[in-house]
């Protein structure tokens, strides 16, 4: 389906941004000419200056992270059109220019005496920038001099080319085949697939999953090429700073201990077991002799799948997140009247989902909407995604607006643990009960077990490449099996074709993101554990986190809303709920 045949309600209004490309055109000109901070250089080191220099600069990012709004947007409604790309590529080398401009602050401010830095970090006229500037205390040993930051921020362009390379291979360039499904001659697409999949037609999905594979496949040495840049960048800033490693870079960057990340890992390797008993029972409930890869994403209780219109899902979705209060709903029915969301797939457009805002304007929502439970699921999360930032911009300064990515899967899943108990409460139906415990297990599997198998797959790729071992095709996807065999055991045929499973995800181009969605579950599930345990006494809670934006270390706010990922027990209590709902499903069989 092309955009111009979507009804305008199921279009986001980018008009809320700009009326028009040339408004957009003329605002970008004006920014062009960067803020003059020259006066600055060399004079960081009052309260007075310090607090006249963030006020400068916090102004004009206000206004470019608007017109790099717009362009982003424009540009994933279809990643064909020309113009778009232009719009974006501009946008992102006027950032590498500001960034030049303005690399002196941080060296500057890093290298006054820490007294005088925690002096400034304290004073009334900063109080907006107390936790930025802490952590440029903790920081201080891994900033360069002024030249060398100047010549570090104009690589950030260059040394991002590797994910643009996969976007456009994998949205525009990727030649999915054609295959016959439902007695018609169809070309495969990233959304088709995805129903494919998660339907019951077996012949079929064993046909997609391998043509899917193939396309990959004929570009397999491109993309180990191009990961292996991504990797290089990683170890390249992990150098020059003189971190101790890729990860450690990671956690750092986002205040978050080691032990959260480890206490991650030990659990999902303790209970590995019980997902290989999952495995088990999946085969035996499917009657299957040998269940492979395409066989994990189908549901064991046939003609349970809720397939809504997106009006009754976005109902549904309501209803779900009652226990948020009257605040929430009318937030997210706002959102849907007032088209923050684009929905429909259409050709071109970007794949999969996401939420993006920023300060000063409402948040938008990507969906390529399917009519299947997990797209109802979506809507759930997305919001989650926007009503964070949307809390968080409308509580907090700019300076501590914008969340730690660590907490970034929180609000989003707490959205999809509510619906599913609400849906596992309402129904008497022990058919769609059956099923809605499966979806659980299965949400517990792909975001808090697969998402783990995925840090640790990128855990030791990059530890490979700082061995000095180059990435390959070969030596990637050897790790992926054997990763993919240590997770859910022997009960599941390994295809061949889930080698290269690598190959294909996004998110391994923004490193060490994805154990966040595995940490974000786990955080969730305490969280939501107490909102319908507590009720308001834990939503207040709870909003305030929503409300807290940066304003301190990501940890403390979770630990704040419920949920302390420096205790084991918490981990366990996740994998407890897994537990608790492979031995309900079984006992209703």
């Amino acid at each position: 389906m092309e955009r111009k045949e979507v009804e305008t309600q199921y279009r986001w209004k980018t008009e809320d941004i700009f009326g028009s490309d040339e408004a957009w055109e003329a605002a970008f000109a004006a920014l062009e000419t960067l803020p003059d901070v020259s006066s600055f250089r060399g004079n960081l080191n009052t309260a007075e200056n310090v607090a006249a220099y963030f006020a400068l600069t916090d102004a004009y990012e206000i206004k470019l992270m608007r017109v790099y709004l717009y362009a982003f947007l424009k540009h994933d409604e279809d990643v064909r059109v020309t113009k778009y790309n232009a719009y974006v590529a501009k946008v992102m080398s006027l950032f590498t220019r500001y960034g030049a401009e303005t690399s002196f602050a941080v060296p500057e401010l890093t290298a006054l005496p820490e007294e005088t830095l925690a002096a400034i970090a304290a004073d009334e006229r900063l109080k907006d920038y107390d936790y930025s500037l802490k952590r440029l205390i903790a920081r201080k040993k891994y900033v360069l001099s002024e030249k060398e930051e100047l010549i570090l921020a104009q690589t950030s362009e260059p040394l991002s080319v590797a994910g643009d390379v996969f976007d456009m291979l994998d949205d525009a360039e990727l030649n999915l085949p054609y295959m016959v499904y439902q007695g018609k001659r169809v070309r495969l697409s990233h959304g088709l697939y995805s129903v494919i999949m998660s339907g019951s037609d077996r012949e079929a999905r064993a046909k997609a999953f391998k043509k899917y594979y193939s396309a990959y496949e004929k570009i397999i040495n491109t993309l180990a090429t191009t990961y292996y840049g991504n990797v290089k960048k990683d170890i390249f800033y992990k150098n020059v700073r003189g971190y101790e490693s890729c990860l450690q870079a990671a956690i750092f960057e986002e205040d978050v201990s080691r032990d959260v990340y480890d206490n991650l890992v030990s659990a999902v390797d303790t209970y590995a077991p019980v997902m290989h008993r999952y495995m088990e029972v999946r085969k035996k409930t499917l009657g299957l002799d040998e269940m492979h890869m395409y066989d994990l994403p189908i549901p064991l209780v046939e003609d349970a799948e809720l397939r809504l219109s997106f009006e009754d899902a976005f109902e549904l979705v309501l209803k779900g997140l009652s226990p948020l209060g009257e605040e929430y709903n009318a937030l997210l029915r706002k959102g849907r009247d007032e088209r923050w969301i684009d929905v429909c797939e259409t050709e071109g457009k970007r794949g999969g989902a996401y939420s993006i805002g920023i300060y000063g304007n409402h948040p938008y929502v990507l969906l390529n909407y399917q009519q299947t439970t997990h797209d109802v699921f979506t809507i759930a999360h997305e919001m989650g995604h926007a009503l964070h930032s949307y809390f968080s911009n409308a509580n907090q300064p700019y300076a501590k607006a914008d969340y730690k990515i660590f907490v970034a899967e929180v609000a989003s899943t707490v959205n999809e643990v509510l619906l599913l108990k609400y849906l596992l409460h309402t129904t008497e139906d022990k058919k769609l009960k059956k099923y809605l415990l499966n979806y659980f297990m299965d949400m517990i599997r792909t975001t808090l077990f697969r998402q783990t198998q995925f840090a640790c797959f990128e855990q030791e790729a990059h530890a490979m490449a700082e061995r000095g071992e180059p990435l390959n095709k070969d030596n990637l996807s050897a790790l992926y099996y054997s990763l993919n065999k240590k997770y859910y055991g022997d009960a599941l045929t390994h295809d061949k074709q889930i080698a290269i499973e690598w190959a294909r995800i996004p998110h391994f181009y923004r490193s060490f993101y994805v154990y966040k969605y595995a940490t974000g579950i786990t955080a969730a599930i305490a969280i939501a554990g107490k909102i319908l345990s507590e009720g308001k006494p834990a939503v207040e809670r709870y909003f305030e986190f929503l409300k807290g934006g940066c304003s301190t270390d990501p940890v403390s706010l979770l630990k704040g809303a419920g949920a302390d990922l420096t205790d084991k027990e918490t981990f366990a209590s996740a994998m407890r709920e897994f537990e608790t709902a492979l031995a309900e499903f079984e006992s209703l069989e």
